[in-house]
């Protein structure tokens, strides 16, 4: 096991609000940070860039798009930690505004990353967490603009306190399945 035996990681770290959160953790936290990418030279790189400024944090590659990615860092954090204290759910992706990208496209990769992605990490890193550990998911202001825009019903539901991993789940496939086949036709 390291040295340090709590650890906080931080998923998507290499950029944007993950870096800041990397930083922030490494100055702050009282164990290892754990800064991941999907791009293990951006992530190096991330790590070098924080290293400059006097910090310490750890790189593991993850992808959080691929299962056994994301099975090797929980084996890793099994292994040299005994578990995980804090897990900040931040990877994810945003296509900009005028991005030519077919809105199905959009749609699935989004769906597949941001949430199925995310669903994919919490269920193989939550058995890890340890006592008193801590999660964040990291969301931006779109997914309300993204609600007010459903019915009244589908706004419900999403608020709903008793709504089953199994509902949402269905309900994401709901929106993504047609979109995708109505290109197929």
């Amino acid at each position: 096991m390291s040295s340090s035996s709590r650890v906080a990681l931080v998923t998507g770290g290499n950029k944007g609000i993950g870096f800041a959160i990397t930083r922030d953790l490494c100055r702050r936290f009282s164990g290892d940070v754990v800064l991941t990418a999907r791009d293990a030279a951006r992530g190096r790189a991330a790590v070098q860039q924080l290293q400059a400024e006097g910090l310490r944090p750890r790189f593991h590659q993850l992808d959080i798009n691929d299962l056994q990615s994301i099975r090797a860092l929980r084996d890793f954090l099994r292994k040299e930690y005994g578990g995980l204290d804090v897990l900040v759910n931040n990877a994810g992706i945003a296509f900009k505004v005028n991005d030519p990208t077919p809105f199905h496209i959009q749609a699935e990769v989004t769906m597949k990353t941001n949430f199925f992605g995310t669903r994919d990490v919490s269920t193989e890193l939550l058995p890890l967490m340890k006592p008193q550990g801590r999660v964040v998911n990291v969301s931006s202001m779109v997914s309300l603009r993204a609600l007010k825009n459903c019915s009244p019903e589908l706004q419900q539901k999403f608020r709903s306190d008793t709504i089953s991993e199994e509902e949402l789940v269905g309900l994401m496939n709901k929106f993504v399945g047609p979109i995708v086949l109505s290109v197929l036709k």
